[in-house]
């Protein structure tokens, strides 16, 4: 089998050859009517030709700046900062106050106005979430799980001398639904993630549709929509979007203290590939991406930076994992699995498959993050967690224990090739698959590290690379032996909850070949002799406490549960965007150094306040 330091050499050598090829066809971003001093170029969401702005629309079919959690036309309520978790005011603000296990409230910015002079209103709120109360097919009829209703309150101002009452603003309360999932945390993070959309504009629409969420959903909403963001879309093409500001936008004056976004323009090119967008950040026709780069140090003498200047580079935000079908035989040994876990070299994914851009992982499914952190025990981590100061010798005679317990023995060809695992019995058993996206070169670079420490110590797994086509059904349906998973893949407000949720919730426990939405492993089975009923009180439970160390507490048995059942392998840690910036035309990017806002590309959360803070280079 190739080793893994010549596989990594290859693909940095075919990497270098491609992009070196495609730079001959690499399409022009720089537009003779667009200043470059006043635009502002990012890549790394849009990678086909757009078919929609529609926010209605599916997300995965809307096109950049529309799906998604981006901010730049359409609004949500508040945003969450990455970086200290805190709740920041948008469209609204956070009553933390009056914020419960009954309701979250929000005060609407009475300030607030759509792109046609129109009040942003309660009546647009109800709008979008009540949507999803009224079409199965919504955007947001996710909602339907987390609460009854919006209830609308008006906030008056008494004058002390006077005694009359004046408007203050508009109290939006969201009814936490205590029959199904009672999650306050759900709920903040729908607040910050669903965007409000202009309820005079698309109630009427549905009115001339005969009431068909369906219809208005085939329109493209591309000729200047009526927004409430400080950009609007101006033009678009198959190779790019692009943005202009509005210079009458409410939260310049309301927000940013009367200030201008530095950017006039804001372009997403639509490259071909990863090494497109590589090219034009080293060249600096692009400004900044959250495309995945190789060997990232060696573009810092271009002008190429990140937000720490020494590895890791990037700040960790997700958790790809090998998710592990626990179904089938041996994946449902919890021994077995443990064996798989131990198996892996998570020194060489960290340094040849995502170039250093992490710190070292530790067991569990809590990240060492200053959001997280604060929630691991490193003792139980050492008692139940993996050990990962083991000589390769080590590692093997451990991994050979573990089988034998398990009831699982490898099979050898007698010049000493793995041939395969027989179980208790004397059966052979089949060969395990990873599941993998075969375009994900980090991934895939993760896969065969994986496989081949698993093989090196008699396990036999082998690679599956599949097309998305495959993967994502093999994905919901249960279809795999392993599959590779990034559960979580946004720093959201009810992290680490949501990632426990994820991969050990039996709330919405499926059988193989039903979609699972959660838990794809489908681990914890309720009635089986195994099942562990303290996973689902905990999950249940987390959400409604308050106490910190009650907190805590609960977050350490989670996890002592995950580290014994292993129904999952962490691999490394990742960001939740990569973030690279050229400073070569703008300048003031947020960094370790200057943390003004998290690090993240300007459309997205907390992020767009880069675009008021923005200076251009001298």
């Amino acid at each position: 089998m190739v080793g893994i330091k010549q596989f990594v050499r290859t693909a940095f050598v075919f990497s270098g050859l491609l992009a070196f090829l495609v730079s001959c066809d690499q399409q022009d971003t720089s537009e003779a009517s667009l200043p470059r001093q006043e635009t502002l170029y990012l890549s790394g969401q849009q990678w086909g030709s757009p078919a929609t702005f529609n926010p209605l629309a599916e997300s995965w079919q809307a096109a950049w700046p529309v799906g998604g959690r981006f901010n730049l036309i359409y609004e949500p309520l508040i945003t969450y900062n990455t970086l200290n978790g805190d709740f920041e005011p948008l469209l609204g603000s956070l009553v933390d106050s009056l914020s419960n296990n009954d309701s979250i409230v929000v005060d609407i910015n009475p300030k607030a106005r759509w792109s046609d002079g129109v009040p942003v209103t309660s009546k647009d709120v109800k709008f979008i979430f009540e949507l999803g109360f009224n079409f199965s097919g919504a955007v947001t009829s996710f909602v339907t799980e987390q609460i009854t209703g919006v209830n609308v309150d008006t906030v008056f101002v008494e004058d002390s001398v006077s005694g009359e009452k004046t408007v203050l603003n508009e109290r939006v309360s969201f009814i936490i639904d205590k029959k199904k999932r009672n999650n306050p945390l759900s709920v903040k993070d729908a607040l910050q993630a669903i965007r409000i959309v202009p309820e005079h504009i698309f109630s009427k629409l549905l009115a001339e549709n005969g009431n068909s969420l369906d219809e208005v959903k085939k329109m493209k909403m591309d000729k200047n929509p009526v927004v409430s963001g400080p950009y609007n879309l101006s033009d678009y093409s198959s190779t790019k979007i692009i943005l202009k500001r509005r210079d009458d936008y409410w939260g310049n004056e309301a927000l940013h203290g009367g200030k201008l976004p530095a950017p006039k323009y804001i372009v997403h090119p639509i490259y071909k590939s990863n090494e497109h967008s590589t090219i034009a950040l080293r060249e600096a026709s692009l400004d900044a991406s959250m495309s995945f780069v190789p060997r990232i140090w060696h573009k810092k003498p271009a002008g190429v930076k990140t937000w720490f200047d020494e590895p890791p580079y990037f700040v960790p935000g997700a958790m790809p994992m090998l998710v592990v079908n626990t179904t089938k035989e041996p994946l449902n040994n919890k021994v077995f699995r443990r064996a798989l876990a131990t198996a892996i070299d998570y020194a060489a994914i960290k340094m040849f498959a995502v170039s250093n851009y992490t710190s070292d992982i530790t067991s569990g499914l809590i990240m060492p993050t200053a959001l997280e952190k604060d929630y691991i025990h490193y003792e139980d981590n050492a008692k139940y967690g993996l050990d990962f100061s083991l000589s390769e010798e080590q590692k093997a005679e451990e991994v050979k224990k573990m089988l034998s317990e398990a009831g699982v023995r490898s099979v050898f060809n007698r010049n000493g090739s793995l041939s395969h695992l027989e179980n208790a019995k004397g059966e052979k058993l089949p060969t395990l698959y990873i599941t993998c996206p075969a375009g994900w070169t980090d991934w895939t670079a993760i896969v065969t590290i994986a496989v081949e420490g698993m093989r090196k110590v008699g396990i036999d797994v082998r690679e599956g690379f599949v097309d998305d086509g495959q993967y994502w059904p093999a994905m919901g349906t249960g279809n795999f032996d392993l599959i590779m998973h990034k559960p979580v893949a946004d720093v959201s407000p009810s992290l680490p909850w949501s990632r426990f949720e994820a991969v050990m919730s039996s709330l919405d426990w499926r059988p193989i070949g039903d979609w699972a939405g959660n838990n794809i492993g489908r681990y914890n089975e309720p009635g089986t002799p195994e099942y562990r009923p303290e996973v689902d009180s905990l999950i249940k439970a987390i959400p409604l406490m308050t106490d910190r160390d009650e907190i805590k507490a609960a977050y350490r048995q989670l996890n002592q549960i995950f580290m014994e059942d292993q129904p999952a392998i962490p691999l490394t840690y990742l960001p939740e965007q990569f973030y690279e910036f050229s400073d070569r035309v703008w300048t003031n990017w947020p960094t370790a150094e200057n943390p003004y806002a998290p690090p993240q590309l300007p459309w997205i959360a907390s992020g767009t306040k880069i675009l008021w803070n923005l200076q251009l280079s001298k």
